[in-house]
């Protein structure tokens, strides 16, 4: 019998007052010190979140504007591409009208 009590020995300490409310008190600590870590977490990740956004964005903002740029400097260059263009048909053009005409006028 003796040898039973000692087995169960250990067991019974839960049942005295004093050790339960400390067990309860450390296990409430254990519970709020979790909620508090796990409201934490989700704060940082909520901050992590609209960092990656906001972030996001300011460097979609500057991919947008040096594209922008990229595509006034094409279109100036095009523009310039196109006014020489223009001016090399207006002079064979010039050229033709003055063959054409010079080649009737004579013959």
């Amino acid at each position: 019998m003796r040898s039973s009590s000692i087995d169960l020995e250990p067991y019974g300490i839960v049942n005295d007052p004093p050790v339960r409310n400390s067990q309860s008190f450390m296990m409430e600590m254990r519970a709020a010190r979790m909620v508090q870590a796990a409201d934490s977490l989700l704060k940082l990740v909520s901050e992590l979140k609209q960092t990656a956004i906001f972030s996001g964005f300011a460097s979609l903002n500057d991919h947008v504007e040096q594209r922008t740029t990229e595509f006034n400097q094409q279109g100036e260059r095009t523009d310039r591409m196109l006014a020489r263009i223009g001016e090399e048909a207006a002079a064979s053009l010039k050229e033709l009208e003055f063959f054409f005409f010079g080649l009737n006028v004579m013959g």
